[in-house]
């Protein structure tokens, strides 16, 4: 899992990281609830469902270019199925491929699990 990671970002970098992450979950989550409570569509509940459980790897910055690739997927997967207004989908979906790319931050799981560690004699 390193390899997918030059390092992890730290200072202002770090923040902007864990602040774009916690948009996306936020999102991805109220996105999830207003479809549950004003459809009962299953396809496309299905995939807000899995864009939401992905968001929730996002928030804890857990398997975040997994997260963010699940996150893209579902969500241009919801703007080929002509959804009404499908930006909100785009932008998501553009923030799951950046968290993929980029990677989680300082400030996340994957930073503790999978970052450098410092070897003290």
């Amino acid at each position: 899992m390193q390899r997918l990671f030059s390092t992890f970002a730290r200072g202002w970098p770090g923040i902007g990281l864990l602040l774009q992450r916690v948009t996306a979950a936020a999102l991805l989550f109220y996105f999830a609830i207003a479809q549950i409570s004003h459809t009962t569509h299953a396809p496309s509940s299905v995939l807000q469902m899995t864009a939401a459980a992905a968001g929730l790897l996002l928030l804890l910055g857990l398997w975040t270019p997994l997260a963010g690739i699940i996150v893209a997927i579902s969500e241009l997967a919801m703007v080929i199925s002509h959804r009404a207004d499908p930006w909100i989908c785009i932008v998501l979906a553009a923030l799951g491929t950046t968290l993929a790319m980029i990677g989680p931050g300082a400030w996340s799981i994957d930073a503790r699990l999978f970052g450098r560690k410092e070897v003290r004699i």
